[in-house]
């Protein structure tokens, strides 16, 4: 991966490390474009999230970063925004940051990707749950305030899978993703959880490449050791699917670049 957009620092409460050592590994891995993307702030689960009152510092920190690896790689400055009907904030969609991400984590207010509450499944129509999921997704990019999914089929993160055919499911959600003009992230995060492969599947990000939406790679990074992992896997999954180029943003302008 020459671009990896989505990762973390421990502002978020639930991820290790400095910085610089996030960067450092990036350096070492031979990505040129790397992107923070903070888990932004809002008035709901706010234990896995940096508050209100951390944006200037996190901004400035990722500002610093950039001026100070400059010669190195290039440091890009969003924010993974999830999309929580009465939640989101224009403080974050209104940043002056390079790139939104925009992610679903709850149904309902279950935030089903979280181990914490995984027994909640046992009580769910699987097939149900599903669709909630994919619903929110066509939501979300039908609101238009996002330049990426992120984490696409994220609902498969346990491997409760469903009955019914997944990109028949995803259908709407990737016509309202085409819509908005939106672009889709390779995220490995999902080979280091139990469904153990990327999001997307090979089979949506087929189905992706047939709308002609752009993608991009994320490593989603919450560790150092995290970044670059299973890029090769990425890489050649991405030129499966007959893309050979991938999207950065800079100030929310897309910008193409082959791998």
């Amino acid at each position: 991966m020459i671009v990896d957009l989505h990762n973390h620092t421990k502002l978020c409460n639930h991820a290790e490390g400095e910085i610089s050592e996030y960067i450092e590994k990036a350096i070492e891995c031979n990505i040129k474009y790397f992107g923070f993307s903070e888990h932004a702030p809002m008035n709901f689960d706010e234990k896995y999230r940096i508050g209100f009152h951390q944006m200037k510092e996190y901004e400035q920190s990722i500002i610093d970063a950039k001026e100070k690896y400059k010669n190195s790689i290039e440091i890009l400055l969003g924010y993974e925004v999830d999309y929580l009907k009465g939640y989101m904030d224009e403080r974050v969609l209104n940043a002056d940051v390079d790139y939104l991400i925009g992610s679903v984590h709850f149904i309902e207010e279950w935030g089903f990707d979280n181990p914490e509450f995984i027994g909640n499944y046992k009580d769910q129509d699987i097939d149900l749950i599903w669709q909630k999921y994919f619903d929110a997704i066509e939501e979300m990019a039908k609101s238009k305030l996002f330049d990426i999914v992120g984490h696409l089929d994220l609902i498969k993160i346990f491997k409760y899978m469903p009955s019914k055919n997944i990109n028949k499911i995803a259908k709407n959600a990737l016509l309202a993703i085409k819509e908005a003009d939106m672009s889709v992230e390779i995220n490995v995060a999902g080979f280091r959880k139990p469904i153990g492969e990327a999001y997307p599947s090979l089979s949506l990000l087929k189905e992706i490449k047939k709308l002609s939406i752009p993608i991009t790679f994320a490593s989603d990074a919450h560790k150092p050791e995290q970044v670059g992992l299973y890029s090769d896997e990425a890489t050649q999954m991405a030129k499966s699917a007959g893309y050979n180029e991938c999207v950065l943003y800079r100030k929310r302008k897309r910008k193409f670049i082959k791998f």
